[in-house]
């Protein structure tokens, strides 16, 4: 199959990080020539991860915490570098992975719309014409003047989401933080979701609730120590992901 028949081609990926304060390696260490061997205080968060996304699926991730889920999804994004193997992205992302990503806590929420959504590839234009829409699905249209820093953690989702909804990018990152939302929210979110999987967008979801995985993807990818344990069906993976754990 060519590369163009895929959305996402991840080949024998491989990140590590830091355990003390100084995170990833810094750049003195790659001048120097750091090998690919881990370093004292180094891990590996993911290691010879290999597989591919065709355009419309819809990926469950699971694992315990720690096992590389979040760190796989910034690689797709870009926000990570890899330090081996690498990542093919074919196509625009959109990332719901952080919810204070790309917000800036003194400017108000319209401000915040303004700029965060410019930063993800809008034009004035676009933005105009769909501001009215992001401020009314996020709830917060008797808060436009109000800094972004005194909103709480369920208003900062709501916004997050609303902004990239809207974005017209094929894939769609979506990391754990609509468990933050009130149900009646999350709710609103999960038929967005459906809207854009109508569409044909990719879905990449994490998230530790089997009933939204299931509503949402037909295929699951198990990590485990940082390494994909697991690529089958949704159903398969959630029943081996389950009886891992129960046997521990």
């Amino acid at each position: 199959m060519s590369t163009a028949s895929f959305a996402i081609e991840v080949e024998s990926l491989g990140i590590r990080f830091r355990r003390n304060k100084r995170g990833r390696r810094s750049i003195k260490d790659l001048f120097a020539g750091a090998s690919r061997r881990s370093r004292p205080g180094e891990f590996w968060a993911l290691r010879d991860v290999s597989f591919s996304v065709t355009p419309g699926e819809s990926i469950g991730v699971v694992g315990r915490n720690g096992q590389g889920k979040s760190t796989l999804l910034k690689l797709v994004a870009g926000v990570l570098l890899a330090d081996e193997g690498e990542v093919r992205v074919h196509g625009g992302v959109a990332p719901l992975i952080e919810i204070t990503g790309g917000f800036v806590g003194d400017l108000t929420v319209r401000e915040n719309v303004r700029l965060t959504a410019g930063l993800h590839g809008m034009s004035r234009a676009e933005i105009a014409r769909r501001f009215d829409g992001i401020i009314a699905f996020a709830e917060l249209e008797d808060f436009l003047e109000t800094p972004y820093k005194h909103l709480s953690n369920g208003m900062k989702v709501r916004l997050a989401f609303a902004v990239v909804s809207q974005l017209d990018q094929p894939i769609l990152l979506v990391d754990e933080v609509l468990a933050v939302g009130d149900k009646a929210f999350r709710e609103k979110c999960y038929r967005r979701i459906d809207e854009l999987l109508a569409e044909g967008r990719t879905l990449f979801f994490v998230s530790h609730n089997e009933r939204d995985l299931r509503r949402f993807c037909t295929r699951g990818i198990y990590f485990d120590k940082g390494r994909l344990a697991m690529d089958a069906p949704l159903a398969e993976v959630l029943d081996r992901y389950n009886a891992d754990y129960s046997a521990t």
